[in-house]
């Protein structure tokens, strides 16, 4: 299932996780239903986690059912089977996403999991997701190093790759969980593993500061990628993974830079303006 064209995953769900106060539901909803009008594959728009944990995403559920019909496919992050139990139960979502961290500190951090009982918890979703005919989406979590002093080497991430291959799953997102990856890493890993894995989708999702975005951005795409992940200015992270949030790759950014290569994104210009003059609002 190699992908052909650009295929741009807007996460509004990332750039809302770690917001320090609740973004109240409508909000989230007209900001999401803008978001559906400019023509992204797909929304990340929410996650189907413990309350707890991420008190920004309690409303998941309730959010789902105001947005609009869109050509834009919907992606719920799970973190266990409970939450793909509530996720597969609704018609509107097409895509679970599930964080598989290849460093075993933040699996426990962000799943309380060991990288083993998580690969459990992979392919019992991966069955859910057959049943009720939605497609698993892997993040490859700390895909390009930790700071945990954790085992990390690009033959770790291949072989995770292969594990999930093996078992069905073909669309994998090599994440940057605290944007410490380098270009040199970023276009290494990548170029791998496209070749290697050919019916699979290989894509990034990039924290990054703006110091870094363009390096990172140029060797994922010199890599092959065509598969990005991104968020409207930027905005968001991993709020398990420490103190300070690395922002998302910028989706702005990431536009401006595909029309400087003559890639088409298909984007709504004038839709995502106005969705950008929404985030100011919201994200203040």
């Amino acid at each position: 299932m190699s992908v052909s064209k650009l295929k741009l995953i807007e996460c509004p769900r990332d750039a809302m996780q770690g917001w320090p106060h609740f973004i109240p539901t409508q909000q989230k909803v007209a900001y999401i239903n803008s978001l559906l009008k400019i023509g992204f594959d797909t929304i990340d728009f929410g996650s189907f986690v413990s309350p707890k944990a991420i008190p920004q995403m309690a409303d998941t559920a309730e959010v789902l059912q105001s947005l609009n019909d869109s050509n834009s496919k919907l992606l719920a992050i799970i973190a266990n089977e409970r939450g793909a139990q509530d996720a597969v139960s609704h018609t509107r979502i097409d895509y679970l996403g599930f964080p598989f961290s290849i460093s075993e500190t933040f699996q426990q951090r962000n799943t309380n999991s060991s990288i083993k009982e998580s690969f459990s918890r992979v392919l019992a979703i991966q069955e859910l997701c057959v049943q009720h005919h939605k497609k698993l989406v892997v993040y490859i979590s700390m895909g390009f190093g930790n700071p945990y002093g954790d085992p990390y080497d690009p033959e770790i991430v291949s072989h995770w790759v292969q594990e999930m291959v093996n078992n069905g799953i073909d669309i994998i997102s090599i994440a940057d969980t605290v944007g410490l990856a380098t270009a040199d890493q970023v276009y290494t890993t990548i170029s791998k593993l496209i070749p290697a894995f050919p019916n699979t989708e290989i894509g990034v999702h990039l924290h990054s500061s703006p110091e870094n975005r363009a390096a990172k951005m140029t060797a994922a795409y010199d890599a092959g990628c065509k598969r990005f992940d991104g968020a409207i200015r930027g905005i968001g992270g991993c709020p398990m993974a420490g103190d300070a949030l690395v922002g998302n790759m910028d989706t702005e950014f990431m536009v401006d830079f595909f029309r400087e290569k003559n890639a088409n994104t298909g984007l709504d210009m004038e839709a995502l303006k106005e969705s950008s003059f929404m985030a100011n609002s919201i994200f203040i």
